[in-house]
């Protein structure tokens, strides 16, 4: 079975965006890219409000593409149906699904579209959600790093698994943050905790990211690892940490819950939500 991944696109800006995200990670894996447009039974569709026909759309992306990179191997294909399910299917036995965080259809002041979050919830693969339009023409730029977030209890395989072979790839650093909080009956108190109480517990979270991270260590010897421990709620860690990142990568665990949600909110970068 061919190894591919897929772009999901429609006529907006983050749609072209994760496709080129998309295609940019396509030719650093050596995969082929399938350039997806589902197209909604009956939708409406006024002529003259687009620069081309929705039938057309998977052809323009295609086009575009190959004259950016002309290296890829590409195709274009037009699927009829609910976007977010026909996506997911269509995912199934794809290396990676890449889409926009919101798309034409969109509305203003909504930053994380139906079909980001339906993909983001249920997907059987990793999904990387990608905000924004496209990036600046010229040269490359040295990667930032890839950020990824870790539970030092329970930590998430799959998604440590997609971060450390992300790192590699692009000779990158990874910052694994890792964000705990004060015992349930210290953060209750009115009473601030003992300076040498909160060293002891956070010495205690050092070691838990540190033992979780060590089999990962192991398979990737050569990536270059920064482990954070930090006393912030999850998302406003892991916003905090990706200032200037080239990719976020988050577990799923059972579903996505208000942890990715918001972190697909206020991150500005792309995201990859990885099933566990």
């Amino acid at each position: 079975m061919e190894r591919v991944i897929i772009a999901g696109v429609d006529r907006s800006a983050r749609s072209r965006a994760a496709a080129d995200w998309a295609t940019r990670e396509a030719i650093l894996r050596g995969l082929s890219l399938r350039v997806v447009h589902v197209t909604p039974p009956d939708a409406p569709d006024p002529e003259n409000r687009w620069p081309y026909r929705r039938e057309a759309v998977a052809d323009h992306v295609v086009a575009e593409l190959v004259h950016r990179h002309p290296a890829l191997t590409v195709r274009g294909t037009i699927l009829a149906g609910a976007p977010g399910p026909v996506l997911r299917t269509a995912g199934e036995d794809a290396e990676l699904v890449v889409l926009g965080l919101r798309g034409e259809g969109g509305h203003a002041g909504i930053t994380v579209g139906s079909t980001a979050a339906a993909l983001a919830t249920s997907s059987a693969g990793p999904v990387v959600l990608v905000p924004g339009g496209l990036p600046d023409e010229g040269p490359p730029r040295p990667s930032a790093g890839v950020t990824v977030g870790v539970d030092g209890r329970a930590p998430a395989g799959g998604a440590l698994d997609f971060a450390f072979e992300a790192a590699r790839l692009r000779g990158a650093r990874l910052h694994a943050v890792y964000a705990w909080k004060l015992p349930a009956h210290t953060a209750a108190s009115p009473l601030p905790a003992l300076e040498e109480d909160r060293a002891t517990w956070e010495d205690h979270e050092v070691q838990l990211l540190s033992d979780a991270l060590r089999p990962w260590r192991a398979k990737y010897p050569d990536v270059d690892v920064l482990e954070d421990v930090v006393l912030f709620a999850p998302v406003k860690a892991l916003v905090h940490a990706s200032a200037g990142a080239e990719l976020v990568v988050v577990g799923r665990h059972a579903g996505p819950g208000a942890t990715v949600r918001d972190l697909l909110e206020h991150c500005r970068c792309p995201v990859a939500v990885v099933p566990s």
